[in-house]
């Protein structure tokens, strides 16, 4: 029986779009490709020429009022036509519809709110294509490899489609899983990628000679971004390591479930995993029939996707709520998240993850010069951007809007916002930014956390969660400014401990001639030398303990005050001691 089981194979290995599964034949698959690079370049070409006219030129020939006053008609009918676009077409055109329906930082409502629900719109694959694909996969007919399969998708989305599924007795009994979920590429999708991805980057071109969009966006590297998560997403061996490399950070945490995989039915096209399908994370019925108050919910996810981001360094890229199981279970909580498709993953270098943290500690701090450092260190702002107005603009905002909630900022006068989105924009496009690698999937989790928290407690405010999130980063930070000073007092001491040894072997060797001396006050010169280093080597612990006992007593006062004043003996040593000494 184990001898029909497929080893996993290369995911770095393309297979041809033309295999069983998809339906059409190479002739029909070359045109159709043409045809779909054509429309794609069409559509982006007329709408840029349009941008172009009205955000470009009336401007410059003192028409600004003219290019306002149709703008939001303008926006939402680009909304509606790439609606149409995407759906028609799907593939990658859908997750460019998705990124675009998260921006609602960046992109007026007029866009985002056409194309929310986007996903929800792809038509399923009939089960006859996803049949043939899945057996010339795993090499054996679908009825051997699997006891029962519902041809009835539990999910249709733009790159693949997940099916219910019973492991055959031989797997169950090796796995100890029975219910699992079968997740199957759709057929022909290499090609569709392929060609999105070739009409993406002739779009980057063209922007990235449009000077506006030059100075700030690096467009082709940001399509390669794109590219390279799109190109794992569609791998599923990649998938599947990337579900057990989460798992293994949350190994031990309550908080968080992901499914098993089947290595035994798995491979680049297809994956299989355990069923933990549970109550939708925003369905907020569910929740409470299940004894589950959603608003306890929210923060705890907030609290899940900082320890992604800022602790971990690997985090889910895609936490829309489809993807966000609540598992009721036995444990003090009551429930936990179960996170669920991990085809889109990202990773946080340590540089950048530093910064982010400074971010969120001046965020909670209400700092607006400290997050335009932390800005300038996550890479956005280029080194040499003259910061004076962000700051001054950043405090405003925090002086202002500073701790409020969604519900509160929805009270504000509309007026007060676009005053100050006037001003505040003017200094943003003033200043030269840049796109980081990896920062697109940052931007897109954390709108999709917002958005999600935001359906789960309508009053729910990011910076409850923010807040107490920094506050421990700051206490992490304050034990790692302790270790740095312990481990710097250590090896200058180290080194105070071993110089007498070593002047002591210097003067044998003087002694036994095996050393030429070109002074005679040299032993006096080596006897101040070690006294310096041992003046030296006091200062050093006083800075350390004061240093620590300072920043450990709003914490533990008691500690930190015994530590300041034992401070005072090496203080006093460093003040005192080696004063100038009569030589004979």
């Amino acid at each position: 029986m184990s001898a029909e089981r497929p080893e996993p194979r290369d995911p770095r290995r393309r297979t041809n779009p033309a295999r069983p599964g998809a339906v059409p034949g190479p002739r029909a698959v070359q045109d159709g490709t043409r045809a779909r690079y054509r429309r794609i370049l069409r559509f982006a070409g007329r709408h840029l020429a349009i941008t172009w006219w009205f955000e470009l030129l009336l401007p410059r020939i003192g028409l600004d009022r003219v290019a306002a006053r149709g703008r939001a008609r303008r926006m939402q009918r680009f909304a509606q036509r790439f609606h149409v676009l995407a759906v028609e077409l799907g593939g990658l055109m859908i997750k460019v519809g998705q990124f675009m329906s998260s921006r609602l930082d960046v992109l007026p409502p007029e866009i985002t709110r056409e194309l929310e629900g986007l996903q929800d719109e792809v038509p399923a694959v009939p089960f006859a294509g996803i049949r043939a694909l899945a057996e010339a996969e795993l090499g054996v007919p679908l009825d051997r490899a699997f006891a029962w399969v519902d041809e009835t998708p539990v999910a249709a989305a733009s790159l693949g489609q997940a099916h219910r599924a019973r492991l055959a007795p031989f797997d169950a009994e090796d796995t100890g899983l029975d219910a699992v979920v079968i997740k199957v590429q759709r057929p022909g999708i290499d090609a569709i990628v392929d060609v999105d991805l070739a009409a993406l980057r002739k779009v980057a071109g063209w922007l990235s000679r449009v000077r506006i969009v030059s100075e700030r966006v690096d467009m082709p590297a940001l399509v390669e971004e794109f590219a390279l998560t799109s190109l794992e997403e569609i791998d599923y061996l990649h998938e599947a390591a990337s579900s057990e490399r989460f798992a293994a950070d949350f190994a031990g945490d309550d908080r968080v479930a992901v499914p098993e995989v089947v290595w035994e039915r798995t491979t680049r096209r297809v994956l299989t995993l355990a069923d933990v399908t549970a109550i939708k994370i925003t369905d907020a019925a569910a929740l409470r029939t299940a004894g589950i108050d959603p608003a306890a919910v929210a923060p705890v996810f907030a609290a899940v996707m900082f320890d992604q981001l800022f602790t971990n360094g690997f985090f889910h890229a895609d936490p829309h709520p489809g993807n966000i199981f609540v598992t009721p279970d036995a444990s003090e909580r009551g429930w936990r998240l179960t996170f669920i498709d991990f085809g889109m993953m990202g990773e946080v270098p340590a540089g950048i993850r530093r910064g982010l943290r400074k971010l969120l500690i001046a965020a909670a701090a209400r700092d607006g010069k400290g997050l335009v450092d932390a800005i300038r260190d996550v890479g956005v702002l280029l080194p040499s951007a003259d910061t004076a107005e962000l700051e001054h603009a950043m405090t405003q905002l925090f002086a202002r809007f500073g701790g409020m909630g969604l519900a509160e900022l929805r009270d504000v006068d509309p007026r007060e916002f676009r005053d100050f989105g006037v001003e505040f924009g003017d200094t943003v496009r003033s200043l030269p930014f840049q796109l980081p690698e990896n920062f697109l999937l940052i931007v897109r989790a954390m709108s999709l956390v917002s958005g999600v928290c935001s359906a789960l407690d309508p009053g729910f405010n990011l910076w409850d969660s923010v807040e107490p999130y920094a506050a421990q980063l700051v206490r992490d930070e304050r034990g790692n400014v302790v270790q740095d000073v312990a481990r710097q007092a250590l090896s200058v001491a180290g080194i105070a401990w071993r110089l007498p040894q070593r002047v002591d072997a210097v003067l044998s060797r003087v002694e036994d001639g095996t050393v030429a001396v070109g002074s005679p006050r040299l032993e006096r010169r080596v006897e101040r030398l070690e006294r310096a280093a041992r003046r030296v080597i006091s200062a050093v612990l006083f800075a350390g303990l004061l240093i620590a006992g300072a920043v450990l007593r709003a914490d533990d006062a008691v500690f930190g005050t015994v530590l300041m004043a034992v401070s005072a003996l090496p203080g006093l040593h460093a003040v005192f001691a080696g004063g100038p000494r009569n030589s004979s």
